[in-house]
């Protein structure tokens, strides 16, 4: 009798021996949190290849991102549109300051900004890592691959995209997708890494303006400006109708002005995009259009494609609002 209680002892003991090998093997919320912090603080760079799809207009749209990072705030961040190539931009940060580059029109722009401080940036490791950091009402899955945290974004020109899903690898940390939510929690745009190495190589010029517009005029054929072009229409006007369109003549081609009226009034100018002689100071904000990159200041926005400038200007629409009537601009066709 005093056998079998012993064996039953032992038996539940060792039962519970199990669970709490189990217990110990999975980390919790807190853990994961510092094992991130740690990750981000000493790692020396990293070189990451990813996908973005945006489905924000009416047809979902596909880019490719390549990020590169090196310690002392470092960034190159090459976005390129699937459907056109030659439309390659180039977020740059190094001692000099914030650039964005369109190497196929020897453009560059900088800016007086604190990005990518000032705003979350769902394809930078070191943002999606803050974010978490800063919400402490995230929460929190432990799946089978991955550690998963939603958390509040901090995209203060966009109050539409409030939350986001990040998948974080339980091997190494890095990323492995990110979902950036809208109020309902459907997702509006989605990053998937495809590649991700830490700690890399990188050759001397890999961060400086200059080498890298170079390398690029050779790798990619010119871009001319658009001397004749299609004029774009918004599709989203903030309840405004087009009063006026305009079209002058200039020695780069066709001008054109479109006045919007209503409640809230704007001009949108469209003309032949014309290479810059040397880097033009914007006072701004470096804004995602969905497939270009824009300038956003406090009453214009400013951005390239296809050949083509584009000037938003208005004292009546918010940020927000000059964001969503740009990027719905390259969602239509032509008029």
């Amino acid at each position: 009798m005093n056998m079998l209680i012993k064996r039953g002892t032992i038996g539940i003991l060792l039962l519970c021996g199990v669970f709490v090998l189990a217990a110990c093997g999975e980390k919790s919320q807190e853990d994961v949190v510092e094992e991130l912090n740690q990750a981000v603080e000493e790692m020396e760079g990293y070189k990451a290849e990813a996908s973005m799809a945006m489905n924000t207009g009416e047809e979902q749209q596909m880019y490719s991102i390549q990020t590169w990072f090196q310690q002392d705030d470092f960034y190159r961040v090459t976005l390129s549109n699937n459907e056109d190539e030659k439309e390659n931009q180039i977020i740059l940060k190094n001692e000099e300051g914030v650039f964005v580059l369109t190497p196929a029109l020897n453009k560059d722009f900088k800016f007086q900004t604190e990005w990518p401080d000032n705003s979350s940036q769902p394809y930078l490791f070191q943002s999606l890592v803050k974010d978490v950091l800063a919400d402490s009402e995230a929460t929190f899955e432990n799946t089978e691959d991955a550690y998963v945290f939603t958390t509040k974004t901090n995209y203060q020109s966009n109050n539409n995209l409030p939350y986001q899903e990040i998948h974080f690898d339980k091997k190494n940390y890095t990323p492995q997708a990110v979902k950036v939510l809208d109020n309902d929690r459907q997702p509006l745009v989605e990053v998937e890494f495809n590649e991700f190495e830490l700690d890399p190589g990188f050759d001397e010029g890999d961060f400086q303006k200059e080498s890298i517009m170079e390398t690029a005029a050779v790798a990619e054929a010119s871009t001319e400006p658009a001397s004749s072009y299609s004029v774009l229409y918004p599709s989203y006007t903030a309840d405004a109708e087009l009063t006026e369109e305009r079209e002058t003549d200039t020695e780069s081609g066709k001008r054109v002005l479109l006045n919007y009226g209503g409640e809230k009034n704007f001009t949108i100018v469209q003309e032949p995009a014309e290479p810059l002689g040397s880097p033009q100071t914007v006072n701004g904000d470096i804004v995602n259009l969905g497939s270009v990159v824009g300038a956003l200041t406090s009453n214009t926005l400013e951005w390239h494609a296809g050949g083509v400038d584009y000037t938003l200007a208005s004292d009546d629409l918010t940020k927000e609002e000059m964001i969503d009537v740009a990027r719905s601009i390259h969602d239509q066709t032509t008029k």
